[in-house]
């Protein structure tokens, strides 16, 4: 494999100033934050779980109204193991549930939705129409036709990995970049070859053997939250940063109260992998929400979405935190409530000074 140095630079490909990343987070993302990374320098990413492709096409022009700079949209690939309306029983989930509704007097989901998810093939398409700067993935790549359409339209794609082998595969598929997600990232485990629970590799020792092992730029995320982090990645062959958790503090964010204060008072113990919120296992802040589901019935990803949907809306309606999901990596202790573009210079502080793009 080519040595880190001589591979494509990040931020040349991406047409951005300085290699850091939005973490794109799916249903939490924001119009101001993603422009706002953007601006100065960065690749902002807006998360596009659950829209429909005329969202898509509408969220991507409120960004570009935002910003003139590079930005990246992000979908969820399908792996297969996803479920439809009818497939499963989600009675017993239900009934675990049932206690957090009657806390807030609300009744239960009734009947059985029309779809759990939108169908990817209309989100890429939007996507296709909407034509980003770069297309971020995770849970897999898009098939071999779509990238090519991809291509066509002068759209990069970057890919999650969890794993080397995940890393191989997306670097294989013709990922442009990959981002090696540690096990102290907040959100979702993204891990699409083996079960989350088998891949739960820390970012130290991820992010050197994804460098040593495809010929890709490596963007280090999880556990990033000052410049410190940065200049670990870095030293550790990473060719920039996602950082996620640090930047739901910022007033530009989308978090809410209870997200925010929530994040503010944690200790990098008090998040928990938890499968409460959609079926998959992520990492948020232990509360009533996740300790309440994850005792009892789940149903398996996405009608556990639909099973808890309601509740959490709700909660967040209302700022009951303790039934929200208050995704959070293990960094939030190191994380403020500066403005993005502070936080920003704090971490491109930590890029090494001999990168061209610091």
């Amino acid at each position: 494999m080519p040595a880190p140095a001589d591979r494509p630079q990040l931020a040349e490909m991406l047409g951005i100033q300085t290699p850091i990343v939005l973490g794109p987070f799916g249903g939490m993302s924001s119009i101001a934050l993603t422009a706002a990374v953007s601006n100065v320098g960065g690749l902002g990413s807006y998360g596009l779980y659950g829209y429909d492709g005329e969202r898509i096409v509408e969220t991507a022009s409120l960004i570009r109204a935002a910003t003139d700079r590079p930005f990246a949209l992000n979908l969820w690939m399908p792996t297969g193991t996803e479920v439809v309306p009818g497939q499963v029983d989600t009675t017993a989930a239900l009934r675990t549930a049932a206690p957090l509704y009657d806390a807030l007097g609300i009744p239960i989901p009734a009947g059985t939705p029309e779809r759990y998810l939108v169908d990817v093939g209309e989100q890429l398409e939007a996507v296709l129409d909407a034509r980003p700067a770069v297309l971020s993935v995770i849970f897999g790549m898009p098939d071999p036709d779509t990238m090519e359409r991809l291509r066509a339209r002068d759209i990069r794609v970057i890919a999650g990995a969890t794993t080397v082998a995940e890393a191989r595969a997306v670097a294989a598929a013709g990922a442009d970049a990959v981002v090696a997600s540690g096990a102290e990232a907040g959100g979702h485990r993204i891990s699409f070859l083996r079960p989350a629970e088998e891949s739960l590799v820390g970012t130290v020792a991820l992010v050197p053997q994804v460098v040593d092992a495809v010929d890709i730029p490596v963007i280090a995320a999880g556990g990033i939250a000052d410049r410190r982090g940065v200049a670990a990645a870095s030293a550790l062959g990473a060719a920039g940063v996602q950082v996620g958790t640090a930047f739901l503090r910022t007033p530009e964010s989308a978090a809410s109260a209870a997200h925010r204060a929530a994040l503010s008072r944690i200790a990098a113990e008090d998040t928990v992998l938890t499968r409460a919120a959609t079926g998959r296992w992520a990492r948020g802040i232990r509360n009533r929400l996740l300790e309440t589901v994850d005792a009892g019935e789940i149903a398996p990803f996405p009608a556990q979405s639909w099973v808890v949907g309601a509740l959490r809306s709700e909660a967040n309606r209302r700022g009951e935190g303790d039934l929200q999901s208050l995704w959070s990596g293990q960094a939030a202790p190191l994380a403020s409530d500066v403005s993005a573009a502070d936080l920003f210079a704090e971490l491109a502080a930590g890029l090494p000074e001999e990168n061209p793009h610091r």
